[in-house]
């Protein structure tokens, strides 16, 4: 197994630090007048900067690349989704209610539906289950892409801001809500009886890793935010760890919910909810913008480090009948089919959306991004080979397994 040596640290800190100092400078310029987004700029210099190119920066050569992938991905949702929930306005969950839970549910089933029947179509050797596990992970919505349409000067002047936070709580509350669509797929896979199949769904998807996790952050983020101003109030906090508090809250959630094997993402979107639930702690930090700026320098991390990392080999395979061409159709397809038609069919149901210019943009804007790579490395932790027919659901940790096990014995 390779091991990372001081001289790729160095090399990598120094490129990291580089590229962000002069993308800095540029950044207006490149955001508000070129239109292009910090994500778009960050992965083209990883290609030029990864082994396909110059060959400044390989992270294939640190250790096992799924999981450095993995934790990566994982990292950066978790603390995105927590700066999402903590940037919603008071109470928005409850009073947004109606929208979301048509989003979340009839909609996030047809993007599923939809992107599974299109790469099963497409893809030669991949079966419908098989296509339908792919689909579970372009399924949600990217709560790090969506900043690029959610914020910003331009966003803020063509976007009405109703349409924007919905934009900015689906995307951060359906990285999480993925887990039952790929674990029902992978189940049924896994199962001789779909009754099983069926049982062991609802009993550790829907129960263990959405309901379970719900519960921890609903708690978890009412004890903090008391917690929190309990400390303000008595003068027990300096300036530096209140800006942080939320951030190393993410970092606390994700770390518990995982020992655990909840679902860590979806948990810390709840507590970050739950934490400014009475939007005390938006206001009194929104004039800092410390989580902004943390945020801004994990997403130029994370796509630079995408860019130099993509399997450009793989984009023709014989034993899997990719082609090039297929590729782009099927992107082509996904595009336009798996969230525009049903968003537009159901824009009477969504209180959020007021015109059908409104729902179009929102129906569009679904962008895929990291949640696809983290769920993608979901799979490939869970698989002894590179294909998907051999996968193992059984989770990680001990805990977990615990748990998997008692389902199992129910059923």
């Amino acid at each position: 197994m390779s091991i990372i040596h001081v001289e790729d640290v160095s090399v990598v800190t120094a490129i990291l630090g580089g590229f962000i100092i002069l993308f800095g400078l540029v950044s207006f310029f490149v955001k508000e007048r070129l239109y292009l987004s910090d994500a778009l700029v960050s992965v083209i210099v990883g290609i030029i900067l990864g082994p396909v190119a110059i060959g400044l920066l390989d992270p294939l050569k640190w250790g096992p690349n799924d999981n450095i992938t993995f934790e990566f991905t994982r990292i950066v949702i978790a603390i995105q989704v927590m700066c999402s929930g903590v940037a919603l306005p008071k109470a928005y969950l409850v009073k947004e209610w109606r929208s979301l839970l048509i989003l979340l549910l009839p909609v996030m089933t047809y993007m599923w539906a939809a992107s599974g029947l299109i790469i099963w179509w497409i893809i030669p050797k991949v079966n419908l289950l098989e296509g339908l596990a792919i689909a579970a992970c372009i399924t949600p919505t990217d709560p790090i892409l969506a900043n690029s349409v959610v914020k910003g000067r331009f966003a803020e002047k063509h976007v009405p801001p109703h349409v924007r936070n919905l934009l900015s709580a689906e995307s951060a509350s359906n990285d999480g809500l993925a887990y039952p669509f790929l674990f029902l797929s992978i189940y049924l896979m896994e199962e001789v009886s779909v009754g099983k199949a069926i049982g062991k769904w609802f009993l550790f998807a829907w129960l263990y890793q959405v309901a379970f996790s719900c519960v921890i952050g609903i708690v978890v983020g009412y004890i903090a935010r008391k917690l929190l101003y309990l400390a303000e109030r008595n003068r027990l906090i300096d300036k530096e760890s209140f800006l942080v508090f939320a951030i190393a809250l993410a970092l606390f959630l994700m770390g518990i919910v995982s020992i655990i094997g909840s679902n860590d993402l979806f948990a810390c979107f709840i507590a970050g909810t739950s934490f400014t639930w009475d939007d005390w702690f938006r206001k009194e930090t929104e004039e800092a913008h410390l989580q902004e700026v943390i945020d801004m320098l994990l997403n130029l991390a994370i796509f630079v480090y995408v860019g130099s990392v993509i399997p450009w080999s793989k984009l023709q395979d014989i034993t899997t009948g990719i082609t090039v061409w297929r590729l782009v159709v099927c992107a082509i397809l996904v595009l336009l089919l798996r969230r525009l038609p049903v968003v537009l069919a159901l824009m009477k149901f969504i209180p959020a959306i007021k015109t059908y210019r409104e729902a179009a943009f929102t129906g569009w804007f679904g962008p895929i991004g990291i949640g696809a790579i983290y769920y993608m490395s979901v799979i490939k932790q869970q698989t002894s080979d590179t294909s998907i027919l051999h996968l193992s659901v059984e989770p990680g940790n001990i805990f977990n397994r615990l748990i998997y096990n008692k389902i199992s014995s129910y059923l």
